[in-house]
Protein backbone atom coordinates (compact mmCIF):
# COMPACT_ATOMS: atom_id res chain seq x y z
CA UNK A 1 0.00 0.00 0.00
CA UNK A 2 1.35 3.48 -0.91
CA UNK A 3 1.05 4.62 2.70
CA UNK A 4 1.51 8.49 2.80
CA UNK A 5 -1.59 10.86 2.81
CA UNK A 6 0.94 13.43 1.85
CA UNK A 7 -0.93 13.95 -1.86
CA UNK A 8 -3.99 15.16 0.59
CA UNK A 9 -1.34 17.75 2.21
CA UNK A 10 0.00 18.72 -0.45
CA UNK A 11 -3.14 18.70 -3.57
CA UNK A 12 -5.32 21.98 -2.43
CA UNK A 13 -8.24 20.92 -4.04
CA UNK A 14 -7.67 16.77 -2.42
CA UNK A 15 -7.33 18.12 0.74
CA UNK A 16 -10.63 20.47 0.39
CA UNK A 17 -12.99 16.98 -0.81
CA UNK A 18 -11.20 15.23 1.99
CA UNK A 19 -12.54 17.88 4.54
CA UNK A 20 -15.55 18.33 3.05
CA UNK A 21 -16.89 14.89 3.30
CA UNK A 22 -16.15 14.99 7.04
CA UNK A 23 -18.71 17.96 7.45
CA UNK A 24 -21.86 16.75 9.38
CA UNK A 25 -25.05 18.67 8.61
CA UNK A 26 -25.81 18.43 11.98
CA UNK A 27 -23.03 20.27 13.26
CA UNK A 28 -23.50 22.39 10.40
CA UNK A 29 -26.95 23.54 11.45
CA UNK A 30 -25.61 25.35 14.32
CA UNK A 31 -23.78 27.97 12.19
CA UNK A 32 -24.96 30.71 10.52
CA UNK A 33 -24.24 31.96 6.95
CA UNK A 34 -21.15 34.10 8.42
CA UNK A 35 -19.36 31.39 10.51
CA UNK A 36 -19.92 28.93 7.81
CA UNK A 37 -17.97 31.68 5.70
CA UNK A 38 -15.13 32.28 8.19
CA UNK A 39 -14.95 28.73 8.11
CA UNK A 40 -14.74 28.00 4.52
CA UNK A 41 -11.83 30.73 4.55
CA UNK A 42 -9.67 29.58 7.25
CA UNK A 43 -10.07 25.99 5.18
CA UNK A 44 -9.08 27.47 1.93
CA UNK A 45 -5.66 29.08 3.75
CA UNK A 46 -5.32 25.70 5.49
CA UNK A 47 -5.30 23.75 2.21
CA UNK A 48 -3.22 25.84 0.42
CA UNK A 49 -0.85 27.24 3.21
CA UNK A 50 -0.74 25.03 6.71
CA UNK A 51 -1.57 21.60 6.16
CA UNK A 52 1.37 21.06 3.42
CA UNK A 53 3.69 22.28 5.89
CA UNK A 54 2.67 20.36 8.63
CA UNK A 55 4.32 16.90 8.22
CA UNK A 56 8.00 19.13 7.83
CA UNK A 57 7.42 21.06 11.07
CA UNK A 58 6.64 18.02 13.13
CA UNK A 59 9.81 16.29 11.66
CA UNK A 60 11.95 19.61 11.60
CA UNK A 61 11.17 21.35 14.43
CA UNK A 62 10.70 24.44 12.69
CA UNK A 63 8.22 27.18 14.20
CA UNK A 64 5.58 27.29 11.60
CA UNK A 65 5.73 31.21 10.70
CA UNK A 66 4.41 30.91 7.52
CA UNK A 67 1.70 29.39 8.12
CA UNK A 68 0.42 31.57 10.98
CA UNK A 69 1.46 34.27 8.87
CA UNK A 70 -0.59 33.07 5.58
CA UNK A 71 -3.72 32.88 7.89
CA UNK A 72 -2.83 36.46 9.60
CA UNK A 73 -2.46 38.13 5.71
CA UNK A 74 -5.77 36.61 5.23
CA UNK A 75 -7.23 38.91 7.91
CA UNK A 76 -7.92 35.58 9.91
CA UNK A 77 -5.88 36.34 13.18
CA UNK A 78 -8.02 38.91 14.96
CA UNK A 79 -11.48 36.55 14.67
CA UNK A 80 -13.04 38.02 18.00
CA UNK A 81 -11.77 41.09 18.40
CA UNK A 82 -13.14 44.91 17.29
CA UNK A 83 -12.44 45.86 13.72
CA UNK A 84 -10.63 49.52 15.62
CA UNK A 85 -7.67 46.79 16.57
CA UNK A 86 -7.52 45.03 13.10
CA UNK A 87 -10.25 42.32 13.75
CA UNK A 88 -13.44 41.43 12.34
CA UNK A 89 -15.98 41.05 14.98
CA UNK A 90 -17.40 37.58 15.05
CA UNK A 91 -18.50 34.91 17.29
CA UNK A 92 -16.63 32.60 19.67
CA UNK A 93 -18.29 30.33 17.56
CA UNK A 94 -16.99 31.23 14.71
CA UNK A 95 -13.79 31.28 16.07
CA UNK A 96 -14.28 27.61 17.42
CA UNK A 97 -14.92 26.51 13.78
CA UNK A 98 -11.38 28.39 12.72
CA UNK A 99 -9.91 26.24 15.54
CA UNK A 100 -11.11 23.45 14.37
CA UNK A 101 -9.93 23.82 10.85
CA UNK A 102 -6.36 24.62 11.42
CA UNK A 103 -5.89 22.53 14.02
CA UNK A 104 -7.38 19.34 11.46
CA UNK A 105 -4.51 21.05 9.27
CA UNK A 106 -1.90 21.35 11.34
CA UNK A 107 -2.23 21.25 15.43
CA UNK A 108 1.05 23.32 16.08
CA UNK A 109 -0.06 26.17 13.81
CA UNK A 110 -3.44 26.30 16.11
CA UNK A 111 -1.62 26.67 18.99
CA UNK A 112 0.65 29.16 17.59
CA UNK A 113 -2.64 30.81 16.25
CA UNK A 114 -4.90 30.81 19.72
CA UNK A 115 -1.66 31.95 21.19
CA UNK A 116 -2.09 35.36 19.58
CA UNK A 117 -5.43 35.94 20.69
CA UNK A 118 -5.34 34.76 23.97
CA UNK A 119 -2.09 37.50 24.11
CA UNK A 120 -4.33 39.85 22.53
CA UNK A 121 -7.51 39.27 24.75
CA UNK A 122 -6.01 40.50 28.38
CA UNK A 123 -5.19 43.70 26.75
CA UNK A 124 -8.71 44.06 24.71
CA UNK A 125 -10.54 43.71 28.11
CA UNK A 126 -8.79 45.38 30.52
CA UNK A 127 -6.14 47.47 29.05
CA UNK A 128 -5.92 51.18 28.04
CA UNK A 129 -7.09 52.04 25.45
CA UNK A 130 -3.65 53.55 24.89
CA UNK A 131 -1.97 50.06 25.37
CA UNK A 132 -4.63 48.35 23.16
CA UNK A 133 -3.77 50.72 19.87
CA UNK A 134 -0.27 50.15 20.91
CA UNK A 135 -0.05 46.35 20.71
CA UNK A 136 -3.32 44.62 19.57
CA UNK A 137 -2.81 45.57 16.31
CA UNK A 138 0.72 44.41 15.61
CA UNK A 139 -0.73 41.45 17.63
CA UNK A 140 -3.75 40.93 14.61
CA UNK A 141 -1.77 41.71 12.31
CA UNK A 142 1.04 38.69 12.48
CA UNK A 143 3.33 41.20 12.66
CA UNK A 144 4.48 40.92 16.20
CA UNK A 145 3.91 37.68 18.42
CA UNK A 146 2.49 37.54 21.89
CA UNK A 147 2.69 35.07 24.82
CA UNK A 148 0.95 34.29 27.63
CA UNK A 149 3.10 34.23 30.54
CA UNK A 150 1.00 32.44 33.65
CA UNK A 151 2.55 28.96 34.45
CA UNK A 152 5.44 28.87 36.96
CA UNK A 153 7.82 25.71 38.28
CA UNK A 154 5.75 25.83 41.18
CA UNK A 155 2.51 27.05 39.96
CA UNK A 156 0.92 25.42 36.76
CA UNK A 157 -2.85 25.05 37.43
CA UNK A 158 -2.67 26.56 41.03
CA UNK A 159 -2.99 30.13 39.88
CA UNK A 160 -2.97 31.85 43.19
CA UNK A 161 0.77 30.42 44.55
CA UNK A 162 2.66 32.79 41.82
CA UNK A 163 6.03 33.17 42.86
CA UNK A 164 7.15 35.97 40.41
CA UNK A 165 6.77 39.34 42.80
CA UNK A 166 6.04 42.75 40.78
CA UNK A 167 7.78 44.79 43.61
CA UNK A 168 6.24 49.03 43.07
CA UNK A 169 9.45 50.99 42.33
CA UNK A 170 10.12 54.13 40.42
CA UNK A 171 6.82 55.13 39.53
CA UNK A 172 5.91 51.21 38.48
CA UNK A 173 6.92 47.81 39.08
CA UNK A 174 10.51 45.83 39.42
CA UNK A 175 9.43 42.17 38.05
CA UNK A 176 11.43 39.19 39.68
CA UNK A 177 10.64 35.43 39.15
CA UNK A 178 10.36 33.05 36.13
CA UNK A 179 7.64 31.05 34.02
CA UNK A 180 8.47 28.24 32.18
CA UNK A 181 6.07 26.01 29.72
CA UNK A 182 5.51 29.54 27.49
CA UNK A 183 4.34 28.95 23.92
CA UNK A 184 6.03 31.08 21.78
CA UNK A 185 7.86 32.64 24.88
CA UNK A 186 11.05 32.51 22.63
CA UNK A 187 10.45 34.63 20.39
CA UNK A 188 7.39 37.03 21.63
CA UNK A 189 7.13 40.66 21.27
CA UNK A 190 4.47 41.11 23.62
CA UNK A 191 4.07 39.06 26.93
CA UNK A 192 1.25 39.63 29.69
CA UNK A 193 2.66 38.01 33.03
CA UNK A 194 0.91 37.54 36.05
CA UNK A 195 2.75 37.81 39.27
CA UNK A 196 1.72 38.85 42.86
CA UNK A 197 2.28 42.42 44.79
CA UNK A 198 2.12 40.85 47.81
CA UNK A 199 2.41 36.83 47.78
CA UNK A 200 0.61 36.91 51.45
CA UNK A 201 -2.38 37.87 49.60
CA UNK A 202 -2.94 34.84 47.66
CA UNK A 203 -4.81 35.35 44.89
CA UNK A 204 -5.93 38.79 45.55
CA UNK A 205 -2.40 39.99 44.86
CA UNK A 206 -2.37 38.47 41.64
CA UNK A 207 -1.69 41.44 39.26
CA UNK A 208 -1.46 41.06 35.35
CA UNK A 209 0.67 43.51 32.91
CA UNK A 210 2.24 44.09 29.50
CA UNK A 211 5.68 43.25 28.62
CA UNK A 212 7.80 44.31 25.91
CA UNK A 213 9.97 42.07 24.72
CA UNK A 214 12.62 44.12 24.32
CA UNK A 215 13.12 45.44 27.85
CA UNK A 216 16.01 45.26 29.94
CA UNK A 217 15.99 41.89 32.52
CA UNK A 218 14.06 39.94 30.12
CA UNK A 219 15.68 36.02 29.70
CA UNK A 220 14.53 33.87 27.61
CA UNK A 221 15.41 30.13 27.40
CA UNK A 222 16.17 27.56 24.94
CA UNK A 223 12.87 26.20 23.61
CA UNK A 224 11.83 23.28 25.50
CA UNK A 225 12.21 19.94 23.53
CA UNK A 226 8.69 18.15 23.35
CA UNK A 227 6.77 15.35 22.15
CA UNK A 228 4.21 17.05 20.11
CA UNK A 229 3.05 20.08 18.94
CA UNK A 230 7.00 20.36 17.45
CA UNK A 231 6.03 23.15 15.19
CA UNK A 232 5.29 25.66 18.00
CA UNK A 233 8.02 26.87 20.35
CA UNK A 234 7.93 26.49 24.13
CA UNK A 235 9.95 28.21 26.23
CA UNK A 236 11.11 29.25 30.19
CA UNK A 237 10.77 33.23 30.53
CA UNK A 238 13.18 35.05 33.21
CA UNK A 239 12.53 38.23 35.01
CA UNK A 240 15.66 39.81 36.67
CA UNK A 241 14.68 43.13 38.13
CA UNK A 242 12.45 44.10 34.68
CA UNK A 243 10.89 47.64 35.22
CA UNK A 244 7.35 47.67 34.19
CA UNK A 245 6.38 51.08 33.80
CA UNK A 246 3.13 51.58 35.90
CA UNK A 247 0.77 52.49 32.94
CA UNK A 248 1.20 48.91 31.86
CA UNK A 249 -0.35 47.62 34.41
CA UNK A 250 -3.87 45.62 33.57
CA UNK A 251 -6.64 46.36 36.04
CA UNK A 252 -5.96 47.53 39.05
CA UNK A 253 -3.54 46.10 41.72
CA UNK A 254 -5.09 42.67 42.64
CA UNK A 255 -7.47 41.73 39.71
CA UNK A 256 -5.26 39.60 37.76
CA UNK A 257 -7.25 36.75 39.03
CA UNK A 258 -10.03 37.91 37.60
CA UNK A 259 -8.81 38.32 34.21
CA UNK A 260 -7.40 35.00 34.75
CA UNK A 261 -10.50 33.26 34.65
CA UNK A 262 -11.81 35.49 32.41
CA UNK A 263 -9.52 34.23 30.09
CA UNK A 264 -9.76 31.10 30.65
CA UNK A 265 -12.32 30.55 29.10
CA UNK A 266 -11.20 31.45 25.78
CA UNK A 267 -8.66 29.27 26.25
CA UNK A 268 -10.45 26.37 27.03
CA UNK A 269 -13.08 27.20 23.44
CA UNK A 270 -9.16 27.00 21.60
CA UNK A 271 -8.28 23.62 23.66
CA UNK A 272 -11.82 21.59 22.84
CA UNK A 273 -11.21 23.30 19.52
CA UNK A 274 -8.06 21.76 18.92
CA UNK A 275 -9.32 18.45 20.35
CA UNK A 276 -12.28 18.20 17.91
CA UNK A 277 -9.98 19.08 15.02
CA UNK A 278 -7.48 16.23 16.17
CA UNK A 279 -10.28 13.53 16.37
CA UNK A 280 -10.95 14.44 12.85
CA UNK A 281 -8.12 14.72 11.17
CA UNK A 282 -7.27 11.08 13.04
CA UNK A 283 -10.50 9.65 12.26
CA UNK A 284 -10.16 11.03 8.55
CA UNK A 285 -6.65 9.98 7.96
CA UNK A 286 -7.14 6.41 9.36
CA UNK A 287 -10.27 6.05 6.80
CA UNK A 288 -8.18 7.18 3.75
CA UNK A 289 -5.73 5.05 4.52
CA UNK A 290 -8.13 1.63 5.32
CA UNK A 291 -9.66 2.18 1.93
CA UNK A 292 -6.64 2.18 0.09
CA UNK A 293 -5.76 -0.95 1.40
CA UNK A 294 -9.76 -2.49 1.11
CA UNK A 295 -11.13 -0.24 -0.85
CA UNK A 296 -14.60 1.37 -0.15
CA UNK A 297 -15.84 -1.94 1.48
CA UNK A 298 -14.35 -1.87 4.56
CA UNK A 299 -13.77 -5.17 7.07
CA UNK A 300 -16.80 -5.05 9.62
CA UNK A 301 -14.41 -4.43 12.19
CA UNK A 302 -12.58 -1.68 10.90
CA UNK A 303 -15.99 0.06 9.62
CA UNK A 304 -18.16 -0.33 13.36
CA UNK A 305 -15.01 1.00 15.10
CA UNK A 306 -14.68 3.99 12.72
CA UNK A 307 -18.66 4.29 12.88
CA UNK A 308 -18.22 4.82 16.67
CA UNK A 309 -15.40 7.22 16.34
CA UNK A 310 -17.78 9.41 13.90
CA UNK A 311 -20.63 9.79 15.95
CA UNK A 312 -18.35 10.79 19.25
CA UNK A 313 -16.86 13.32 17.03
CA UNK A 314 -20.03 14.49 15.96
CA UNK A 315 -20.79 14.77 19.44
CA UNK A 316 -17.72 16.66 20.10
CA UNK A 317 -18.62 19.08 17.75
CA UNK A 318 -22.00 19.77 18.79
CA UNK A 319 -20.43 20.04 22.55
CA UNK A 320 -17.83 22.60 21.09
CA UNK A 321 -20.32 25.40 19.28
CA UNK A 322 -23.28 24.82 21.52
CA UNK A 323 -21.18 26.13 24.58
CA UNK A 324 -19.29 28.60 22.42
CA UNK A 325 -22.58 29.80 21.63
CA UNK A 326 -23.44 30.23 25.14
CA UNK A 327 -20.69 32.08 25.77
CA UNK A 328 -21.61 34.24 23.13
CA UNK A 329 -25.02 35.14 24.63
CA UNK A 330 -24.31 35.15 28.22
CA UNK A 331 -22.16 37.52 30.20
CA UNK A 332 -22.06 34.82 32.77
CA UNK A 333 -21.39 31.64 30.80
CA UNK A 334 -21.52 28.41 32.59
CA UNK A 335 -18.63 27.47 33.96
CA UNK A 336 -19.33 24.08 34.31
CA UNK A 337 -20.32 23.46 30.82
CA UNK A 338 -16.91 25.30 29.90
CA UNK A 339 -15.32 22.77 31.71
CA UNK A 340 -17.07 19.72 30.63
CA UNK A 341 -16.20 20.98 26.98
CA UNK A 342 -12.68 21.37 27.43
CA UNK A 343 -12.29 18.00 29.29
CA UNK A 344 -14.56 15.90 26.83
CA UNK A 345 -13.22 17.50 23.50
CA UNK A 346 -9.74 17.48 24.49
CA UNK A 347 -9.84 13.67 25.78
CA UNK A 348 -12.37 13.15 22.46
CA UNK A 349 -9.17 14.19 20.58
CA UNK A 350 -6.52 11.72 22.45
CA UNK A 351 -8.84 8.86 22.79
CA UNK A 352 -9.47 8.81 18.83
CA UNK A 353 -6.27 9.30 17.76
CA UNK A 354 -5.16 5.79 20.09
CA UNK A 355 -7.81 4.17 18.75
CA UNK A 356 -7.25 5.08 15.50
CA UNK A 357 -3.60 4.18 15.58
CA UNK A 358 -5.14 0.57 17.12
CA UNK A 359 -7.21 0.28 14.01
CA UNK A 360 -4.59 1.06 11.56
CA UNK A 361 -2.60 -2.41 13.58
CA UNK A 362 0.95 -2.10 12.00
CA UNK A 363 0.34 0.84 9.83
CA UNK A 364 -0.88 2.92 13.40
CA UNK A 365 2.80 4.16 13.83
CA UNK A 366 4.16 4.98 10.34
CA UNK A 367 4.93 8.73 10.67
CA UNK A 368 3.45 9.34 6.94
CA UNK A 369 0.27 8.28 7.78
CA UNK A 370 -0.04 11.53 10.49
CA UNK A 371 -1.96 9.23 13.19
CA UNK A 372 0.78 9.51 15.31
CA UNK A 373 1.41 12.99 14.84
CA UNK A 374 -2.65 13.34 16.05
CA UNK A 375 -1.70 11.37 19.32
CA UNK A 376 1.62 12.92 20.00
CA UNK A 377 -0.11 16.43 19.55
CA UNK A 378 -3.19 15.63 21.24
CA UNK A 379 -1.89 14.85 24.62
CA UNK A 380 -0.67 18.53 25.86
CA UNK A 381 -4.30 19.61 25.28
CA UNK A 382 -5.69 17.25 28.12
CA UNK A 383 -2.94 19.15 30.10
CA UNK A 384 -2.66 22.74 29.18
CA UNK A 385 -5.14 25.73 29.89
CA UNK A 386 -6.32 23.87 32.74
CA UNK A 387 -5.04 20.00 33.16
CA UNK A 388 -8.36 17.58 32.51
CA UNK A 389 -8.45 16.47 36.04
CA UNK A 390 -8.57 20.06 37.40
CA UNK A 391 -11.75 20.40 34.64
CA UNK A 392 -13.10 16.91 36.56
CA UNK A 393 -12.52 18.73 39.81
CA UNK A 394 -14.27 21.93 38.44
CA UNK A 395 -17.24 20.06 37.27
CA UNK A 396 -17.79 18.09 40.37
CA UNK A 397 -17.63 21.16 42.38
CA UNK A 398 -19.99 23.05 39.92
CA UNK A 399 -22.48 20.01 40.66
CA UNK A 400 -22.94 19.50 44.30
CA UNK A 401 -23.27 23.61 44.18
CA UNK A 402 -25.99 23.16 41.90
CA UNK A 403 -27.68 19.99 43.85
CA UNK A 404 -27.09 22.29 46.94
CA UNK A 405 -29.34 24.93 45.96
CA UNK A 406 -31.63 22.80 45.13
CA UNK A 407 -31.85 21.40 48.54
Amino acid sequence: MNTAPLDIDLDPKAYLAHHESLDESAADALLDERELRVRAEVRDVVAHEVAPRAAGADRTHEFVHESYQALARAGLAGLIFPRRFGGTEDTNVAYAAAMEEITAGCAATSLVYMTQMHGAYPIMMAGSEELAQRYLPGLLAGTAYGALGITEPGAGSDVASLRSVAEPADGGYTLRGSKTFITTGDRADVIICFATVDRSLGRKGITAFVLDGGWAGLGRGTPLSKMGMHGSSTAELFFDGVHIPADHRLGEEGGGWRIVMNSVIKSRISAAAQGVGLARAAYGRTLRALTRIHGAKLPDEAAFALATLRGKILQGRLLLFTVAREVDRSSAPDAGQIGIMKQSCTDLGFDTAREAMRILGPYGDLADLGVERCLRDAKVTQIYDGTNEVQRLLIARDTARKVGEQA
